[in-house]
């Protein structure tokens, strides 16, 4: 009895001490540092440690350099390679580092208003209409099971790739009161239907009791371009149809200069926007291939200049932004980039694409007269902190329009068909 009763004190003991132990700060301190850590070739990350835990340096002493000062652990990525870092308590290696050393990799900021045309793989339905018949008003379109959102890609074995496409079908079809054979694109389903056009009450011509869209047009704003390769990135998010709020699937498209005619400020719970038209040449500048969550992307066929930065960049990782001062460049009145000040409230280190990983504040005054904060058609500006670029602004906070997200360069870099880490990288679906 007394033996069991010994046990118990001592195993409570033993509970009290490994729960105090996890309050340690070493430990602690041990705890909030990553397992794993990404830096470029030439910089450096730095990393809060107790002053009791000390570095043994890394195993090949090849790819880091590791030095402490003042409470911080800083690994400098010395040249392109993978090592570890091993850290000690009271003399015992107690936690490993894996650190990836990346080659330096730099890239030319934005800032330009550009203006966005997007066309579709087939043709777009964004609604439905009925049909007066001399036997009522009926939606052939809808009888026939196709949805808003469809995307209608083939009409009797033929590929419908323009609007124009489809009216010969229809008005032949309605004529021999034959129905058509559709093929439709629903996300990631093809559907097959059979659709018969109908004849409007008083009139020669038959429809489908659809409306139907071949192309998209808007403004945004370009967030950077690789000099090499001459690919950019731009928006910072996805182009949905306005009609169906669906992500549209581009076949192509193409991008040109566009200027700010006015800005519409914007006020707690309605957002601002950008008025733009597109510049009087009508110069494409390059070509849209993807239309992503984190953007649109492709090849500029020309360089194109904000003439406040246009020298190639360093990024920053996500782990290495960091919360405080930074700067956006963006337009407001015609086509002159400006720079302006922001505030990065916090920032996620993500290692996965994730499309929110910074939340950014407006502080610049000019900014903040001219447009209230982020307003529509600003997305895509390029963030920039301690001279390096960080990310694009996203979106805006309805209920206050000085603050909004803005999503990691690391991940459109990837969108883009950029691979800063020389290996196959996770896309976004």
């Amino acid at each position: 009895m007394r033996l069991d009763w010994l046990r118990k004190c001592i195993g409570g003991i033993l509970l009290v001490s490994l729960c105090l132990f996890g309050f340690y700060e070493p430990v602690q301190q041990l705890v909030n540092i990553p397992n794993s850590i990404r830096v470029m070739e030439g910089d450096q990350v730095a990393l809060p440690k107790a002053s009791s835990v000390t570095a043994m340096g890394s195993f090949t002493n090849k790819s880091v350099q590791v030095s402490e000062e003042k409470g911080l652990l800083s690994i400098r990525g010395k040249s392109v390679g993978k090592d570890e870092v091993v850290l000690e308590l009271a003399g015992l290696p107690i936690k490993k580092v894996n650190v990836e050393v990346l080659k330096d990799f730099k890239v030319i900021p934005g800032g330009q208003s550009i203006g966005v045309k997007l066309n579709t793989v087939g043709v777009l339905v964004v609604g439905h209409h009925l049909v007066e018949t001399t036997e009522g008003k009926v939606s052939p379109g809808e009888k026939a099971g196709i949805q808003v959102g469809d995307m209608i890609t083939e009409i009797n074995g033929k590929k419908i790739e323009q609007l124009a496409d489809v009216a010969p079908f229809v008005q032949k079809a309605g004529e021999e009161a034959k129905s058509m054979q559709v093929v439709i694109k629903r996300e990631d389903e093809i559907v097959k239907t059979s659709l018969l056009p109908l004849k409007e009450k008083g009139e020669s011509a038959y429809k489908l009791g659809l409306y139907i869209r071949d192309s998209a047009a808007g403004i945004g704003t370009m967030t950077f371009f690789d000099p090499h390769s001459k690919k950019y990135g731009a928006l910072g998010h996805v182009i949905s149809d306005m009609d169906t709020k669906k992500p549209i699937v581009v076949d192509d498209g193409e991008i040109v200069h566009s200027e700010v005619t006015s800005i519409e400020k914007g006020s707690g719970g309605k957002p601002g926007e950008k008025l733009a038209r597109f510049a009087a040449d009508r110069n494409v500048i390059g070509n849209i291939t993807r239309n992503s969550p984190f953007g649109i992307f492709g090849e500029l066929n020309q360089s194109v200049e904000n003439n406040i930065l246009d020298k190639p960049m360093q990024i920053a990782l996500s782990h290495q932004v960091k919360e405080g001062p930074a700067q956006i460049l963006t337009v407001v009145d015609g086509s002159k980039v400006e720079q302006y000040d922001v505030e990065i409230v916090s920032t996620i280190p993500q290692k996965f694409p994730a499309t929110k990983g910074m939340v950014i504040k407006v502080t610049d005054p000019e900014l903040l007269e001219k447009t209230g904060g982020i307003v529509q058609g600003m997305s895509g500006s390029p963030i920039i902190q301690n001279g390096k670029l960080i990310g694009a602004v996203t979106h805006v906070f309805v209920n206050d329009p000085t603050s909004g997200y803005g999503v990691h360069i690391e991940w459109m870099l990837s969108e883009a068909g950029i691979d800063i880490y020389k290996q196959n990288h996770q896309r976004a679906s």
